[in-house]
């Protein structure tokens, strides 16, 4: 959530920088709310001094023995004016708050123009796509021959979208998860977080998952449960901090998590409906860190490169770019997203998307810190992928693939898969 402050004093300049991400504000319909916010909580304050003058008078007056009646008839109407006063106020604050909740990050100033994810911009990029001296299959033809990736029987169990893993890529898609987990932990000092994989509708509000007018991507459970499946493991860590208040000492916090995730998808049809690329479950080992707001950009780099360290460890060719204001995440300040090389597809794929959300997720958490000066601060709240588990997997079945329909194991996964390596075809 947007600073109200900011709002309040230039909500010019903060409507300008949101139609980077394609939202206009309706500056009048807030200021005329905020004028009104203003007056009656100036009435209000004006009524409630009245009526406690008007009481000690009361007070003073009675012990003299004189009578009150008129003062008391003067009272009770401050009162009625008060209560009548403070119920519209909560209903202008209510009004107003269901403006400002909808209202996306403002994004940082070096996040570049543009409206699609076709005005992304590439930064970086690290190691070359593999020159293939054969015709090359996508992961699905690849799977069917390995026995080991069942689109059809998913999708009797359940429906599209969905897949069940065989045999060795069950276990490479398994020791995956552990590869990342212990990069992550022993090597970027990340603390392992196991969280729950149903969320309630206060921790997804808190992250910008949730809005009043709901959101068409989550898996609803019960409604009388109020719990909804997890779209990423975002939610459940990042409202470990909700309504707690840090040691500046104890900063920064760094939390790994490995979960399942939950999302309809909805708006993609049509799109990636082939193989494991957008499904309604996949697995990731998510990264979060809680930091002080002066080194959040510095974390966003260093946890970036955490992700991009597990890609180069699999040595799978992908390149980092930085997403334009029309691609940016709803929280999001400002996001890379790491690219992986899908040789079936001829092109990158995203694999990681690493955001900064500044204070925009902590001021909604109340997620904060006090520093040496005892003043409480709001954190700033940093994420991303550590990676896709499931993308990750077909990456390197199509990088690593033989003429054969073979699959050359990764040399960091070998000792994960008991020295596994090569799998090959039944």
């Amino acid at each position: 959530m947007l600073d109200p402050n900011l709002l309040r004093s230039d909500i010019e300049t903060i409507a300008q920088k949101l139609t980077i991400k394609g939202f206009s504000l309706d500056i009048n319909s807030y200021q005329e709310l905020e004028a009104k916010r203003k007056s009656l909580q100036v009435k209000s304050e004006e009524l409630q001094a009245l009526r406690k003058a008007k009481s000690k008078d009361i007070g003073k007056i009675k012990a003299q023995g004189g009578d009150v009646a008129a003062l008391m008839n003067e009272v009770n109407g401050f009162a009625e004016q008060l209560k009548t006063s403070q119920e519209e106020l909560e209903v202008v604050r209510g009004a107003l708050h269901d403006i400002t909740s909808v209202l996306p990050n403002v994004p940082h100033e070096s996040v570049p123009a543009g409206k699609t994810e076709d005005d992304n911009i590439q930064i970086a990029q690290w190691g070359e796509p593999r020159v293939f001296d054969f015709s090359v299959q996508d992961h699905v033809d690849l799977g069917e021959q390995l026995n080991g990736l069942d689109f059809e029987l998913a999708t009797k169990i359940t429906g599209s979208r969905f897949v069940v893993m065989r045999g060795a890529l069950a276990r490479m898609n398994r020791a995956l998860i552990q590869y990342m987990l212990d990069t992550h932990t022993e090597n970027h000092g990340y603390q392992e977080t196991y969280v729950p994989y149903l969320a309630n509708a206060e921790s997804l509000t808190a992250t910008g998952q949730l809005s009043k007018f709901g959101d068409h991507d989550l898996f609803a459970a019960q409604a009388e449960d109020g719990y909804y499946l997890i779209p990423t493991a975002e939610v459940p860590v990042t409202n470990i901090v909700r309504d707690v208040i840090l040691s500046e000492a104890d900063l920064p916090l760094k939390m790994v998590a490995h979960t399942p995730c939950f999302r309809r998808e909805a708006g993609s049809y049509g799109r990636d409906t082939r193989g494991m690329i957008r499904q309604h479950q996949f697995e990731k080992v998510e990264l979060v860190q809680v930091v002080h707001p002066d080194n959040s950009y510095a974390a966003l780099d260093e946890l970036t490169g955490h992700a991009e360290a597990i890609l180069q460890g699999l040595e799978l060719p992908y390149r980092k770019v930085v997403l334009c204001g029309g691609d940016l995440g709803f929280s999001a300040a400002k996001t890379f997203d790491l690219e992986v090389w899908l040789p079936g597809q001829n092109a990158y794929r995203e694999i990681s998307s690493c955001s900064n959300f500044e204070d925009f997720q902590a001021r909604r958490l109340m997620a904060r810190f006090r520093g040496e000066s005892k003043k409480t601060e709001l954190l700033h709240t940093i994420n991303g992928s550590g990676l896709a588990v499931g993308r990750t997997l077909l990456a390197i079945m199509e990088n690593c693939q033989q003429e054969d329909g073979s699959i050359v194991v990764p040399t960091a996964l070998r000792g994960y898969m008991n020295g596994l390596e090569v799998i090959e075809p039944e």
